[in-house]
């Protein structure tokens, strides 16, 4: 038996190009692992069975994938903590925690590079929670490039109480229907330049915001001191990052009224 956290993580930054020919769009993220986690346990099974959280589907796949290379078959337990489409990639950590554990339990492991071309297979930012530290996601967000960038902030998690959402399929879908591609590259070559310039945690406060989706909650994020605030994802969960831990925990109150929240931290080890 195996038993591993499955972090979330935020999107730092994210800027959506075109849509590629595999109907994935273009794109440039700065992936970020925080330390709220889901938590995956696996073991050898006569049958496969998942068990935990009855509407999962990448965890069961992720299964079958290190069966189909081996011929065991495992058995998973998930215990949730993240919330679930989000925007905070809990899914794609619980199918990646799931494939490195069974992994871990056949008598020859995969290799390192085919186990990343089957998280690949699962979905796009799967390879991401495969490694360690903070990541720029290029390609399709699977294309990983590892960052240094500061760990030493708070981070504060919302996800309003009457935002509905929307899958992440639609949510594309309305960037491309309102041209949101249109000056990809511009933009592109902005958060790249931005990025180069970091060095201190206020210094990803110039990263540019989310392509994808926008949030009033940003907004009260930053009227409550944090020094960089913006959607993760596809949303709806809302981010803000703050120097110290009293501010961040007195935001984190006056917000509550506006949906549930979570503080947590970077994570930097899967």
């Amino acid at each position: 038996m195996k038993r591993g956290a499955a972090p979330a993580k935020i999107n730092l930054a994210l800027v959506v190009g075109p849509r590629r020919a595999n109907g994935r769009h273009e794109l440039v993220t700065v992936y970020q692992r925080v330390a709220l986690s889901d938590h995956i346990t696996v073991e050898q099974s006569p049958v496969l069975v998942v068990a935990g959280f009855e509407q999962d589907t990448l965890v069961r796949r992720a299964l079958e994938s290190v069966a189909q290379a081996n011929g065991s078959t495992f058995a998973a337990h998930i215990r949730k903590r993240i919330p679930v489409a989000a925007g905070l990639g809990g899914g794609s950590s619980d199918a990646a925690t799931a494939l490195r554990l069974a992994n871990a339990l056949l008598d020859t492991p995969l290799p390192e590079a085919e186990l990343c071309a089957r998280a690949s297979e699962l979905g796009a930012d799967v390879p991401y929670f495969l490694t360690d530290g903070p990541q720029l996601g290029t390609g399709d967000g699977s294309e990983l490039q590892p960052l240094e960038l500061p760990q030493d902030y708070w981070i504060v998690l919302v996800v309003s109480k009457i935002a509905r959402k929307s899958s992440t399929g639609d949510v594309y879908a309305t960037f491309d229907a309102r041209g949101g591609d249109a000056g990809y590259d511009a933009r592109r070559a902005q958060l790249l330049e931005s990025l180069r310039a970091v060095r201190r945690p206020r210094d990803l406060a110039a990263l540019p915001a989310n392509d994808l989706a926008s949030s009033p909650l940003a907004q009260e994020l930053t009227r409550l001191g944090a020094f960089r605030a913006d959607v993760s994802g596809a949303g709806p969960a809302v981010y803000g990052l703050f120097l110290h831990g009293a501010q961040a925990r007195a935001a984190q109150r006056d917000i509550s009224r506006l949906g549930r929240t979570w503080i947590t931290a970077p994570a930097w080890y899967r």
